[in-house]
């Protein structure tokens, strides 16, 4: 069983690290395989919206634009539920976030076959470091993306600077019970 938690921020002892860290204890308590990715440690450009805007991604479900992308897209498949948690920029994700889910969602969405991450539990966190605003907007664009490719909703946090004590907890909680689920599933 494998969960992989994806972060988007570049400082590697805030509080989306945090976040981060507790998916993954939770998700290793559980008994699972835990892959961590730290998006701002990769080569993962924006999209090109390529050939009028859509390249290979929409047919051939691969972007044409080399990166590190390709190998971490490759990757997806293997896994049996995911954690992504981003900072809050602007009401928003990251940049870094952005720019890999909008890759992504180009890549997966249309699959018909099924997508690497149709049927797989997500679960979406927005770290609000500052005023602790633009949570919610935040965690609806992320959920926007979980839909567009089939995803489960397992659970959605919102955490700031000032509920992050017992948020980071729920994290744990969280991920620890979603692995679970999946390894009852088997």
């Amino acid at each position: 069983m494998k969960v992989m938690v994806i972060t988007g921020s570049p400082n590697k002892n805030g509080l989306t690290a945090a976040c981060g860290e507790q998916a993954g204890l939770g998700a290793a308590h559980a008994g699972a395989e835990v892959y961590h990715v730290r998006l701002n440690d990769m080569n993962i450009g924006l999209c090109h919206a390529c050939s009028g805007g859509w390249g290979t991604c929409r047919d051939e479900h691969y972007c044409q634009v080399q990166d590190d992308f390709q190998d971490l897209h490759a990757t997806l498949k293997e896994m049996d539920g995911f954690v992504i948690v981003t900072p809050v920029y602007w009401g928003d994700m990251s940049e870094s976030t952005k720019a890999f889910l909008d890759r992504l969602r180009r890549c997966e969405a249309f699959k018909k076959s099924g997508s690497f991450l149709s049927g797989k539990p997500f679960i979406i966190v927005a770290a609000a470091g500052g005023s602790g605003n633009g949570v919610m907007s935040c965690l609806s664009s992320m959920e926007r993306f979980v839909d567009h490719n089939k995803g489960v909703k397992f659970d959605n946090l919102g955490v700031t600077r000032r509920n992050k004590e017992h948020k980071l907890k729920a994290i744990f909680e969280s991920t620890k019970t979603m692995t679970e689920g999946i390894k009852e599933s088997r």
